[in-house]
């Protein structure tokens, strides 16, 4: 019997704090919960459940670890969103600058599209198909 029941946050690296923060802030609407004057950056995505928020946490990495050629751990993330604001997202991602790659999900009937966030993250958008 499964005992979860969300998931919580996802943590990144960032080699510039201030540009993921435009691009997850900004760019994608969500909100910052935690202090400016944390090093880490919190942002809610999400109600989530339990009382705990979906979040993206954002860590500056530091030198020894900037040092360090990246592991491609982390394949990407995904975000949900409504067919209307998919269309409104691709539209912002647009006119930031970015070129949206289009894909086709495994198992779901959706519509997916997919950037790269300013630390090389592959983070995909995903709605269910009209």
């Amino acid at each position: 019997m499964p005992h979860i029941s969300g998931l919580a946050e996802i943590v990144l690296w960032t080699a510039d704090k201030d540009k993921a923060l435009w691009f997850y802030n900004e760019l994608l609407g969500f909100e910052v919960i935690s202090p400016p004057t944390l090093r880490n950056a919190f942002l809610k995505v999400g109600d989530g459940s339990a009382g705990v928020p979906e979040m993206i946490v954002l860590v500056p990495m530091p030198p020894e670890v900037a040092a360090q050629p990246r592991s491609g751990q982390l394949h990407h993330l995904a975000f949900q969103l409504t067919p209307d604001a998919f269309d409104a997202q691709h539209a912002a991602l647009m006119a930031a600058g970015f070129s949206p790659r289009g894909g086709q999900h495994p198992v779901l009937a959706s519509r997916t599209m997919y950037v790269d966030d300013p630390d090389g993250n592959e983070v995909e958008f995903i709605c269910q198909a009209e």
